[in-house]
């Protein structure tokens, strides 16, 4: 790809990151905000992240999408110069340089919170179930509690781990009128079923679905698998089977968390929707 070494310079970086729709994405809203920037995917040695980044920023690099395996790395790269989001959530997805130095922010939370009010969820007095422990859970807490859910329920397979997050996330200062508790898979059941079941691992990626119990669902729920796909995903399935009223994948928390990575470089706040078409209709036409 031809750079224009006159345009800023902004990047996605992980391994592997060669399909990542980050380009996409930031080239669409682009050209909705008419802020002109070139945006490229940037391969990082698993032992090599801190390295990369450097290189990028000696060729005028000054914002960074980070990916897996290296959003805790991004943290780190940032140090204290970690915004309230990026400091809960114990990662970073999002980096830009501001006097000299790197600042981190993690916007995934406020991409998943964007796309439940999309679709229509009130999450204001919500009971939430949040399958998995990992970092994409732990960054989609405060977020989930800032938008007035009254329960979060995380539930893992190995039932420590979710316990541990729930404790290290309420140890890091989280400040919540929400009620959060932890358990294992079995334990994923509540009386009156629950509004939102977010799936928050990787299993979908496996072609699978977690091993949940039934009876989950409370009327009208909807089940939302951060994975997306051209077809519903396997945890998809599942819910429908189960009883869930709605079901919806990631492909609008990716677009979310991306504009308000826009907005972080660039002030502006792109509208996610025509992108969100656009990237819909590109994912229907692959599968």
């Amino acid at each position: 790809m031809t750079q224009d070494l006159s345009l800023p310079r902004y990047a996605v970086i992980g391994n592997p990151v060669e399909h990542s729709r980050s380009p996409q994405i930031h080239a669409l809203f682009s050209a909705q905000t008419g802020k002109p920037l070139q945006y490229e995917r940037l391969l990082a040695p698993l032992d090599g992240f801190a390295a990369t980044v450097q290189a990028f920023r000696e060729q005028g690099g000054l914002g960074l999408n980070v990916t897996v395996p290296f959003k805790e790395a991004a943290r780190d790269l940032a140090g204290e110069h970690l915004s309230e989001r990026a400091r809960l959530a114990g990662a970073v997805n999002t980096l830009w340089l501001r006097d000299g130095q790197w600042h981190g922010c993690n916007t995934d939370g406020v991409g998943l919170v964007s796309d439940l009010l999309r679709l229509g969820v009130v999450l204001e007095g919500a009971r939430v179930l949040l399958v998995g422990a990992g970092g994409a859970a732990r960054g989609v807490l405060q977020p989930l509690a800032d938008a007035g859910c009254a329960r979060i329920q995380i539930v893992n397979r190995n039932a420590q781990r979710a316990h541990d997050l729930a404790a290290s996330w309420a140890a890091a200062g989280a400040r919540p009128g929400t009620h959060v508790t932890a358990g294992a898979l079995s334990e994923a059941r509540t009386p009156g079923g629950w509004n939102v079941v977010v799936n928050a691992t990787a299993s979908s990626l496996q072609g699978a679905a977690p091993e949940l119990p039934k009876q989950l669902y409370a009327p009208d729920a909807l089940a939302y698998d951060m994975m997306y796909a051209p077809h519903p995903t396997p945890f998809m399935r599942q819910a429908t089977a189960d009883g869930a009223a709605r079901t919806a994948d990631g492909l609008g928390m990716l677009v979310g968390q991306a504009a308000e990575s826009f907005l972080i470089w660039h002030g502006v706040r792109p509208d996610p929707s025509p992108v969100l078409t656009t990237l819909r209709a590109a994912l229907l036409a692959q599968g």
